[in-house]
């Protein structure tokens, strides 16, 4: 049966990350892995989908006023002319809209860069549309950018570039130096770019979220990415949305309706209320998810782990594993879904070391990371605390010298 699966299909296989979560489910562990809150979306969202259910919103459904709020939304915060007739496709979460915008402009053997580490689906929608992923790393410790290395990485078949700020794993916020680097090299291969700005709301220590697409000449080869998800704390709705280009913005009006029709049209009438929220609703979830991320920070750093980086923007962080710890990252949460009852995601399924496009990569360091979502209740983050401070009192910090591969 496996010879009848297409050659993409093959491809994909389960990670380790996924046995970790089997792992973690058996051992009740503490959920600090996945990326979704733990607590109640905002009770008026949810009296508003309500409604709409009630009312008899069920059925397949185009909601023009989510349109027509993010084309001022986008123009207040960004400075951008948007048509909301043309301009904008509402898909299923900001996946789907990632999805449709890869399936819309490339074509087999087009190339389209990435900033390492990445979220996995970038590469699986790249992959799926027959495009080649090329990996421009990061730097540590505070993942910036190396415009040498990034300029290195066009070729003649180079379509587009891929950019996820606030970043996730990593919780970097791209500054406006490294967008114009950016924005000067698409301009000057005449390249496209996806954006994912998911994270947009939630950014750290006054760091403010700049969208490439405002930056000189971007507009017209910017794709923006984004979705209710993060931000009102309804990943479950599916809720997304691409912002581009008229052309490119039907292609991926089209694509979402043969492969899913329509996003679920009780949660698009909610989304109506979530897109009018006041700037007071912003500033609260700024400061809420602050506050998490400096409680979290404090108890990794007291277990041993290193945090080098603070996050600027997102909800994780991305901590690193000791020196003098040997065990690679999967076997480090391993450790400590069966020690302590917490769980976090190995950091090796964010890097593609393998597809990097400079030389003599160190793929040993690409297994020091485990990300950690704050994303979680107070109750959640106070239990998993207490549970890793027993742990370290118990076992020590990470002192284990075993090493095992990844």
């Amino acid at each position: 049966m496996k010879d009848q699966l297409s050659a993409v299909a093959k491809t994909f296989s389960p990670s380790p990350i996924q046995q970790l979560s089997y792992l973690a489910e058996r051992c009740n562990a503490i959920n600090l892995a996945e990326g979704f809150p733990d607590f109640p979306a905002p009770s008026h969202l949810k009296s508003a989908a309500v409604s709409a259910i009630n009312s008899d919103f069920n059925q397949y459904r185009h909601v023009q006023g989510i349109c027509d709020r993010l084309a001022m939304i986008v123009k207040d915060r960004h400075g951008l002319d948007v048509d909301p007739l043309t301009d904008i496709a509402i898909c299923c979460g900001q996946t789907e809209a990632f999805a449709a915008a890869v399936f819309s402009i490339i074509d087999p053997g087009d190339e389209v860069i990435l900033f390492d580490p990445s979220y996995e689906t970038y590469n699986a929608s790249i992959s799926i549309a027959g495009g080649v992923p090329v990996f421009v790393a990061l730097d540590p410790p505070h993942w910036t950018l190396d415009s040498e290395k990034f300029l290195m990485s066009f070729t003649s078949r180079t379509k587009a570039v891929v950019l996820n700020s606030p970043h996730n794993p990593t919780g970097k916020v791209f500054n406006k130096d490294e967008l114009e680097v950016i924005a000067t090299a698409c301009c000057t291969n005449d390249c496209l770019v996806i954006t994912d700005e998911v994270y947009e709301h939630i950014t750290y220590d006054k760091t403010k979220h700049i969208s490439l697409a405002a930056l000189q000449g971007m507009q017209e080869r910017t794709i923006i990415t984004s979705s209710l998800s993060k931000t009102f704390s309804v990943t479950g709705w599916r809720i997304g949305w691409a912002i581009a280009p008229a052309a490119i913005a039907s292609a991926i009006k089209n694509i979402h309706i043969r492969i899913t029709d329509s996003a679920p049209a009780p949660f698009q009438e909610a989304a109506l209320t979530a897109l009018e929220s006041q700037p007071q609703y912003f500033e609260s979830l700024r400061q809420d998810y602050e506050g998490r991320r400096d409680f979290l920070t404090k108890i990794l750093a007291e277990i041993g782990l290193i945090i080098r980086f603070k996050p600027q923007g997102s909800f994780f962080i991305f901590a690193e594993i000791p020196e003098e710890c040997l065990l690679s990252d999967v076997d480090c949460v391993k450790k400590l879904i069966e020690e302590a009852g917490v769980v976090g995601v190995p950091g090796c399924g964010f890097f593609h070391s393998s597809k990097l496009v400079e030389d003599g990569a160190d793929n040993f360091s690409h297994k020091r990371y485990i990300r950690f979502a704050f994303c979680k209740s107070g109750d959640t983050l106070a239990a998993a605390a207490q549970n890793l401070r027993e742990f370290i009192n118990r076992a020590g910090a990470f002192d284990s010298r075993e090493s095992v591969k990844c």
